[in-house]
């Protein structure tokens, strides 16, 4: 028989878990909630005196009782409940067949909770509260959100209003110290199978975690491992209360080892951002100078120039670097061989807190690139790619003169949820009425996933209402990095269309 053990976040406690428990026992599972102190059972006299040792040990005595021969026990964490869980697997990894991370992070050893947690203020919060600046209200704990707040922890897409009602009104304080308490963890709990959840409404999907094993994230190249597997669900942060049903399925299926494999990085294939551009582009002179390479057109010029920026995050140690993937160096040849100079270049985007970086990265480059001779610096558009996008809102706002275009293929432009940049300056959205007549040509994917696809409406909404000069250009076929993945007619015309829209206000 199969035995779930499930483990609520941050907050919450048994209640969230009713109508999935409940399918799965209909189902002929055995069904265990664990209610962790001060949450979901007896509340400690004071939060201090509650830490992740304590609600491991919740988790622990709950293992213990369920186990029994035969027994298939399947630990199930969602959000800050994966910790604990995992700090009891790795005591008990021989009477554990299964952890599920529902739309939980990874977890390291030696790492606190708060690490996990998206928002950058909420860290901010949570430290000033540990340092003493708390009043004798709260205590050793966290209060838990208010009602409109609980999407600083996590996308609420899917919950009704019943359902977020009733989060609120059951929510419980967290003890600091379960946030603030780092894990550890022997290695034992690395030998137990796992599934991930993915909650595509709040963070990324397979497709795009396998983008990121195949770009070399080296926290991620375990996710391919044969004993990992993965399933998607359509939702935000909360399944178990916005489709409890689906949750109780694909929790069955993870049981039985089903789901989605990941192919680990170099294994015999081509990775998806290095297989040939979609246009068969010839070779053009090129100059590396530092971060950045220029693709000449003939003649002396000076030249109107596009400056491609990759997305991202990408690790420091990805190679060879983006300046060198083939859908930069492919548009680059192509925009060359038109009588403009092609930049590509790299920046320092490694992970979501680097954007500041990165965009101080990108303005260098560009003032580069308008310093060379052989470069009209009053005709320069800038060209982003996916992760790249909120980068677009530095030059969004206050566009300079010179910039005669901006343009921008599948690309985030708003924060996403896991981000915890809410309140950033990188948000396109927010940027957009600034933006004057500044011509913004789009390139949407129409297979993109549910997160990046909801910023890009936002963005195309907010177009219209501030009458932006936005023109659309659809690959209604295409994913996300399309110019590789997708090499069919219509997204070859749609790569013309583009290249000729940009190129029209350049030179226009």
């Amino acid at each position: 028989m199969t035995v779930f053990i499930l483990v609520a976040g941050a907050f919450t406690g048994p209640h969230v878990w009713r109508d999935t428990a409940a399918r799965l026992t209909a189902e002929g599972a055995e069904v265990h909630t664990v209610a962790l102190t001060g949450l979901g059972r007896r509340p400690a006299d004071r939060g201090a005196d509650v830490d992740l040792g304590t609600h491991i040990a919740d988790v622990l005595a709950v293992i213990d009782a369920a186990a029994e021969p035969g027994g298939e026990i399947v630990l199930v964490g969602h959000d800050y409940g994966i910790h604990p869980v995992l700090g009891a697997a790795d005591r008990r990894a021989r009477s554990i067949a299964r952890i599920v991370y529902l739309d939980a992070g990874m977890p390291q050893d030696g790492v606190p909770a708060l690490a996990a947690v998206p928002d950058q203020l909420l860290r901010e919060e949570v430290a000033a509260r540990a340092a003493g600046n708390v009043d004798e209200a709260t205590g050793g704990e966290l209060p838990p959100p208010a009602r409109e707040a609980w999407s600083r922890w996590g996308s609420t897409e899917g919950l009704s209003e019943a359902a977020l009602d009733g989060l609120t009104a059951l929510a419980a304080p967290q003890p600091l110290g379960t946030l603030l308490q780092p894990l550890r963890l022997t290695g034992a709990v690395g030998e137990v199978p796992a599934t991930g959840v993915l909650c595509t409404a709040n963070g990324p999907g397979v497709e795009m975690l396998q983008i990121m094993v195949d770009v070399g994230t080296p926290a991620l190249a375990a996710l391919a491992d044969a004993r990992v597997t993965f399933f998607e669900l359509p939702t935000g942060h909360w399944p178990m209360l916005s489709c409890p049903d689906a949750l109780a399925e694909t929790l069955t299926e993870a049981a039985s080892g089903g789901g989605h494999l990941l192919t680990p990085a170099g294994a015999g294939r081509t990775p998806a951002h290095l297989r040939p551009f979609l246009l068969d582009v010839p070779e053009r002179p090129r100059e590396r100078t530092g971060n950045t390479d220029l693709y000449l057109p003939d003649g002396p010029g000076p030249h109107p120039a596009v400056v491609f920026v990759h997305g991202g995050p990408v690790p420091a140690e990805a190679r060879p670097t983006p300046r060198d993937w083939p859908t930069l160096t492919g548009y680059a040849r192509q925009v060359a061989g038109q009588g403009v100079v092609g930049v590509t270049l790299d920046h320092r985007l490694h992970a979501v807190t680097d954007y500041e970086r990165a965009a101080a990265d990108v303005a260098d480059a560009v003032e580069r690139v308008r310093a060379d001779p052989r470069v009209d610096a009053d005709r320069v558009a800038l060209w982003f790619f996916s992760g790249g996008g909120p980068i677009t809102a530095e030059w969004l706002k206050d566009p300079p003169v010179w910039l005669r275009c901006l343009a921008a293929n599948y690309p985030i432009l708003a924060p996403l949820p896991g981000w915890g940049l809410t309140g950033s300056r990188f948000h396109p959205v927010r940027a957009l009425p600034r933006a004057g007549d500044l011509p913004v040509v789009l390139v949407r994917a129409g297979r993109e996933s549910a997160e990046i696809a909801a910023t890009v409406e936002e963005f195309v909404a907010e177009a219209a209402r501030c009458g932006a000069n936005l023109e659309i250009i659809d690959v209604p076929e295409g994913r996300h990095g399309f110019e590789t993945l997708d090499p069919a007619d219509g997204a070859r015309e749609a790569v013309h269309r583009a290249v000729g829209a940009v190129l029209a206000r350049l030179k226009g």
